[in-house]
């Protein structure tokens, strides 16, 4: 499902670009037409810039009718409907979800959502003409990597492009497209729904090539706004609580530090509680509200993927679902010692994968090179091949595999294929795996 970048195939203009949000409590998608216009963000209601679509499902008792977003929230209450919400959560625990009398899978009721909701952009373009699709979610996790891959197999879309990537990274691709003057420094972001405050501070070091952007993220589970029918004391008094709160935290983020711009997400913002914290924050800073940057920055990334920006081609993101070093080996090709690049820095952990096959001859042992992009010296990790069956033969030809398990886990596999029809494959296969922290 998943191809390098360089082998990336030329999009035609007007292909259709699609970013999938799934939130907790919403999704949104974004789309644009390549080569043609900017980013723009699907309304559920024509005409208006309201792009949340309420991550609810509805079922109707003893039928199979089921009603996602707005009409599920309206239907939710009736005596005939069985609600099903946090789709997300229960997609990530894997636990079954009895509904109506009957079991369904967690990712399959994702996926009927999913599938549901781009009815949307259906009234845009027809879905056959998806070229790329890309999931954004907030925390990407061995779990979350699963469940999207499950639910990217059986949404049966006309592509195989499909890829999906954290909020983080997509607040990067969301500023790389930005203008230059707006991330010259540090970006604020805060998101806010209501419940919790969610913070990105991101930088970038010009003092390395290619210049290296991090993201650094917080949570503040006590940022908390009431809801709209409190009394009309009780609202006062907290929002000026969490105004004082809020206040506070972004001192503590933009001291002794310059910063370019901020933004403001999240229905948490909605009504205005922040307006000492909006004071401080206009000082010298542009300053933005809205709640469709994730959802944008997917479709940027899926741009900077066939068609690199200027900016993309000079900036590389490390964030924490980021390789964090080059993984090779040293070879001989025709007869000189050369570097071979396996697992590429910089790239989503969960996309790397590269197959090859290799000679060795009487040591049966593969070295790999691990160069840290953050400038540490590079390091050698090896592996034996224990056991091998010896055959006789000078050499023995070897299919390896080399992926990520984790962050910061390299998963190695090695089968045995023999060479040719007088020394035959021993069947023999080896799986190993190491650590480039």
């Amino acid at each position: 499902m998943f191809r390098e970048r360089k082998e990336e195939e030329k999009l035609h203009k007007g292909s259709l670009l699609a970013g999938y949000d799934l939130g907790e409590r919403y999704a949104q998608i974004s789309y644009c037409l390549f080569g043609q216009g900017d980013v723009e963000t699907v309304a559920p209601v024509v005409g208006t810039k309201q792009y949340n679509i309420p991550f609810m499902l509805c079922k109707r008792k003893g039928t199979n009718q089921w009603l996602y977003g707005k009409e599920a929230v309206k239907s939710s209450g009736e005596e005939d409907m069985f609600p099903v919400e946090n789709l997300l959560s229960l997609a990530r625990s894997g636990e079954k979800v009895e509904i109506d009398g009957e079991s369904y899978e967690p990712a399959a009721l994702l996926t009927l959502f999913i599938k549901k909701s781009l009815g949307l952009l259906s009234l845009i373009s027809p879905l056959e003409n998806i070229a790329a699709f890309m999931f954004t979610v907030d925390g990407m996790d061995d779990r979350m990597v699963e469940v999207l891959l499950q639910v990217a197999a059986n949404l049966n879309l006309n592509t195989e492009r499909i890829y999906f990537q954290s909020h983080t990274e997509s607040l990067y691709s969301f500023m790389l497209y930005q203008p230059s003057q707006l991330w010259a420094y540090q970006v604020v972001v805060c998101e806010h729904d209501g419940r919790y405050l969610k913070t990105y501070r991101m930088e970038c070091n010009k003092r390395t090539t290619p210049i290296v952007a991090l993201i650094e993220e917080a949570r503040y589970e006590t940022l908390v706004v009431p809801l709209e029918d409190e009394e009309k004391e009780i609202k006062e008094d907290a929002f000026r609580l969490a105004d004082e709160r809020f206040l506070a935290i972004l001192e503590e983020m933009c001291e002794g530090r310059i910063v370019s711009s901020a933004y403001l997400l999240g229905d948490g913002f909605r009504e205005e509680w922040h307006k000492r914290s909006l004071q401080f924050l206009c000082r010298n800073r542009r300053v933005f509200q809205g709640n469709n940057l994730f959802s944008r920055g997917a479709v940027y990334s899926l741009l900077e993927k066939f068609d690199p920006s200027e900016a993309g081609q000079t900036h590389i993101f490390l964030g924490e679902d980021k390789l964090k070093a080059n993984i090779g080996m040293r070879v001989l090709r025709q007869g000189k010692e050369s570097y071979f690049a396996l697992l590429d820095a910089g790239e989503s952990w969960y996309e790397q994968h590269k197959s090859c096959e290799i000679l060795l001859g009487e040591e049966k042992t593969l070295s790999f090179v691990i160069t840290p992009l953050t400038g540490k010296n590079a390091e050698t990790r090896t592996i034996p091949l224990t056991g091998v069956r010896e055959t006789g033969a000078p050499f023995t030809r070897y299919a390896l595999e080399v992926s990520m398990a984790s962050p910061d886990t390299v998963r190695v596999a090695v089968t045995d294929l023999g060479l040719g029809e007088f020394f035959p494959s021993a069947g023999q296969r080896w799986e190993e795996s190491f650590c480039i922290v």
